[in-house]
């Protein structure tokens, strides 16, 4: 049984790397809000954008991470280089032909779901720049899993702290034109995420090389392309991937609404969702945690454990995000001003912030437990709770949002909704279902 101590080990570089990743939105938004509601707005489209796309290579890591946990825990550690040579090949192929469908058809996608012209033209020229970071945000997250795999997760930090600092750095010069460069905007905070993703991954290329047995876990074999082991993988991670991308288009499509609200409201909502994120990011450290934790025990045969390492690690969330939650509440505006100076903007955001806050706590014990379900291997079943939840989710956006046109703040009641429906699902899942014989 895993302790506290170990939880926290793995946890928390994993947490730190989250945070770097999530600093590039973080610091488009707060640079962005200072610079008009146009850009902001735009930001938040082409960012989630981005995301819906990355979501499908982050799910195949995360398939991958599971199949790496497995060997390890099994002590096959030379079966876990090829899994991670094998992604690498696969989601450079899967960069190229996104980012070729994105050059060709963005323009027209975005025209379908935004509605205002000045927005949708910052919302492209973000995007013609940004998709150029497919090739490296996607080589970074099978780095990661590899990591997270074989729960060498401090190397995670180092790495957190150089792409954040790359790219705070480049912001505030791109964006603002400052350090003798032109003053670019929005498409200098393209630039800077693009170009700190870059620097992420040529860390871990050098790092891996220099201070990884490569031997040990078979990353010094002749990379040839293996579709027998690439299908292996992808029958655990092909519904992961679908599953992160019809999660994250769903979130997609909440902006969607609230852009037909009004573009004030879809600042707000970007605000907010900025905020929300970073909030987000302690659980999805300890989710990564739980899903490895699970997997590691079910390869190493302690399948008896999975349930009380998974009560454990959301008991652990549920008293951190609590804590969190609270001191967000206490300091709403404060947080808020660092997006904007605008006093309408951040009034009508700290409303929408106290029901974040709260859907956190819900949160905090609905995505371990998915996470669970989802490290016992069975990715089928998992995808078919998110589709169950979600559709609940998207009827009850529908009515609040485009029928009755309802405040951002009661909008984001959704997360209530989603998270509710994922713990009873999985809950339900994890003391019926059979799943403790599962072979990866």
């Amino acid at each position: 049984m895993y302790s506290y101590k170990q939880i926290g080990t793995v946890s928390y570089p994993i947490f730190l790397s989250l945070l770097a990743q999530n600093i590039i939105n973080v610091t488009n938004t707060a640079f962005l809000g200072h610079v008009g509601e146009v850009e902001l707005g735009a930001s938040a489209m082409g960012g989630l954008f981005y995301i819906c796309a990355f979501t499908i290579a982050f799910g195949f890591s995360t398939g991958s991470q599971i199949v790496m946990a497995r060997r390890n825990g099994e002590k096959n550690y030379e079966q876990i280089g090829p899994v991670m040579t094998q992604g690498v090949f696969f989601l450079l192929g899967l960069a190229s032909v996104l980012f070729i469908l994105s050059r060709l058809f963005t323009e027209n996608l975005m025209g379908m779901v935004i509605s205002s012209e000045p927005l949708l033209k910052k919302t492209v020229d973000f995007l013609d720049i940004r998709v150029f970071g497919f090739f490296f945000s996607f080589m970074n997250v099978m780095f990661r899993a590899l990591y997270v795999g074989i729960t060498r997760t401090k190397i995670l930090t180092i790495n957190a702290i150089i792409m954040a600092i790359t790219n705070v750095i480049l912001d505030y010069i791109l964006i603002f034109g400052k350090w003798g460069m032109p003053e670019m905007g929005i498409k200098g905070a393209a630039i800077g995420s693009v170009v700190s993703e870059i620097v992420s991954i040529l860390f871990f290329v050098t790092y891996t090389y220099y201070n990884v047995n490569l031997k040990k876990y078979g990353l010094n074999k002749i990379v040839i392309f293996d579709f027998g082991l690439l299908k292996r993988v992808l029958s655990i991670s092909i519904f992961t991937m679908v599953q992160y991308f019809i999660s994250m288009t769903t979130w997609f499509m909440f902006f969607v609404a609230v852009e037909r609200i009004g573009q004030h409201e879809l600042a707000v909502a970007n605000i907010v969702r900025s905020i929300y994120m970073v909030l987000f990011i302690p659980i999805n450290a300890l989710s990564t945690t739980t899903n490895t934790f699970v997997s590691n025990s079910i390869g190493a045969g302690h399948t008896d454990q999975v349930i009380r390492i998974i009560k454990k690690i959301a008991g652990v969330s549920f008293v951190f995000m609590a804590a969190l939650s609270a001191i967000v509440c206490l300091i709403p505006r404060s947080l808020v001003s660092i997006y904007t100076n605008d006093s309408t903007l951040i009034a009508d955001s700290i409303p929408a912030l106290y029901v974040i806050s709260a859907a956190m706590l819900v949160c905090s014990i609905g995505s371990i437990t998915f996470s669970g379900v989802s490290g016992t291997g069975n990715t089928r079943s998992a995808l078919v709770l998110e589709l169950i939840t979600l559709s609940f989710y998207l009827v009850y956006l529908y009515f609040i949002a485009v029928h009755l046109r309802m405040p951002v703040e009661i909008c984001f009641t959704t997360e209530f909704v989603y998270f509710s429906g994922l713990f009873i699902l999985s809950t339900l899942y994890l003391k019926k279902a059979k799943w403790q014989n599962k072979r990866i």
